[in-house]
């Protein structure tokens, strides 16, 4: 393995390229991730975490953007960048994730039947807050509007820094 101080940041590797029809997608993107970062040293929690992070933003491309799809890692001074590129430069809304505020009921909501229940159970809108809660916070969007598509990014702490 390469020491941090001579690795070259800024080279992106992509992990693992796929579409729309590719059986297992969520389940294949976690194996490569997984995979890249144990052999770059990562273990524990902070492997644990970066790969349920990335599922959420892979799981969010397949629902919500157009492929073919790439999963890209990258080396930068504060550890390892992960992106997730789909074909659509859209930037998607990003609830607030502030504490406490993604399950908290709604009182507008309460005696609203069968479609008010169903909504509050919804388990659709959790992944950024989980992406979010993973990443401390460390997660965005970049829209590459030119090339038309879009990268979901989340930032993976050097395992020294993240211990």
């Amino acid at each position: 393995m390469i020491p941090p101080r001579h690795r070259k940041p800024n080279i992106v590797r992509v992990l693992w390229r796929w579409t729309g029809d590719t059986p297992h997608a969520v389940f294949r993107a976690r194996t490569a991730l997984h995979c890249a970062l144990d052999q770059l040293g990562y273990d524990g929690e902070a492997l644990d975490d970066a790969v349920l992070a990335a599922s959420e933003l892979v799981a969010n491309a397949l629902e919500h953007a157009p492929g073919p799809y790439e999963m890209r890692l990258r080396r930068v001074r504060a550890g390892m960048v992960c992106e997730v590129v789909d074909r659509d430069p859209r930037i998607p809304r990003v609830p607030d994730t502030s504490a406490g505020i993604s399950f908290a009921p709604v009182p507008q909501m309460r005696g609203g039947g069968l479609d008010a229940l169903l909504e509050v159970l919804s388990e659709r809108g959790r992944g950024f807050h989980i992406v979010h809660q993973l990443t401390c916070g460390r997660w965005g969007f970049m829209a590459r509007t030119h090339e038309g598509m879009k990268a979901a990014w989340m930032l993976i702490p050097d395992r020294q820094a993240s211990r």
